[in-house]
């Protein structure tokens, strides 16, 4: 049987109002960035949900040329995070993206981090993800930035839910979920004392699968690893842990080579393919009607370490 190629071929009765309505609001907190903040940045990573709010930002900011096109500049850079160990592909898309939109980005390095001394590993092989917190902060306080707009949604994980869509951080960058401003009516308190900031997540109310039916309606440009390729990979507690550099087999461990997909790209110590035949973004769409554990649940090694995990780091100022 031949793949759907179309959303309207997948999903003869989709209604786009929902669609349309979770763009209408997202638009409507960029501009409410942009307005209520004097330097505000855009975290833009090169995965899925950061491809997503920039195609938002360019709709909130930018004049549409023809198509998918836009002309015009943001009012704010783009900032990534870079640990030195992120997927090779994902690095070119984000630098070939940026290019071609002609924005302004902002690299904040882990392996700067190192070289300062404010970060320092306990064997060369460990996780940068959690380290990822330093750099960021650092970078705050260099650029002074007041508000970092993400693509963190609340169906993600369990800390994530507790998020408002503007996020207040103290002035050591840390998240209280208790002391979060209450958001009636769309209103949003956006007052800051000096060295405090915000972050804002426009798709908050986005799930998943809005975020792949949204990609294959504007035919968003993404890095290959989210589509179907194939990969060599070892088994490891659960999950597919792809042979690279920095995650080598363990004794004992079988190398495999699978078809797989990325559901979510990050750090290569802590993000894990998931097998399948996937190879555009209308057939994700359909695979992902059928998933039952979210992606960071079935993709990443760090959120498995405790329950509390991603919302201690939270508190301590990760993303």
């Amino acid at each position: 049987m031949n793949a759907p190629t179309s959303i309207e071929h997948l999903l003869p009765g989709l209604d786009h109002q929902h669609l349309d309505a979770l763009e209408e609001e997202a638009i409507f907190i960029l501009r409410e960035v942009a307005a209520s903040f004097e330097r505000p940045a855009l975290l833009f990573s090169g995965g899925k949900d950061s491809c997503v709010v920039l195609r938002l930002a360019e709709k909130a900011f930018k004049h549409r040329i023809a198509g998918n096109h836009f002309d015009g500049r943001m009012p704010f850079p783009l900032l990534h995070v870079d640990t030195g160990h992120n997927f090779p592909e994902v690095i070119e898309f984000r630098d070939r993206r940026v290019a071609e939109m002609g924005e302004r980005l902002v690299v904040g390095s882990v392996e700067d981090s190192m070289r300062r001394g404010t970060v320092r590993l306990a064997h060369e092989l460990e996780s940068r993800n959690g380290h990822q917190t330093v750099a960021l902060l650092e970078a705050i306080e260099a650029h002074r930035y007041d508000c970092l707009i993400g693509g963190a949604r609340r169906d993600e994980e369990k800390a994530r839910a507790k998020e408002r869509i503007f996020s207040h951080r103290d002035s050591f960058g840390q998240w209280q979920p208790k002391e979060q401003r209450p958001e009636l009516w769309t209103l949003f308190n956006t007052r800051i004392k000096p060295g405090e900031h915000f972050r804002s997540f426009p798709i908050s109310n986005w799930t998943e699968l809005d975020v792949w039916l949204y990609i294959a309606r504007e035919n968003i440009p993404l890095p290959g690893l989210y589509y179907r390729h194939e990969r060599e990979v070892v088994r490891r507690k659960g999950l597919l842990v792809p042979v690279t550099p920095v995650t080598p087999p363990q004794a004992g461990e079988t190398v495999e080579t699978l078809p797989v997909r990325f559901r979510t790209v990050g750090d290569m110590t802590c993000t894990c393919p998931v097998e399948s035949e996937a190879a555009n973004a209308v057939e994700i769409v359909a695979e992902t009607l059928s998933v039952t554990v979210s992606e960071r649940g079935a993709t990443r090694m760090d959120d498995r370490s405790s329950d509390a995990s991603m919302e201690r780091r939270k508190k301590e100022g990760y993303f």
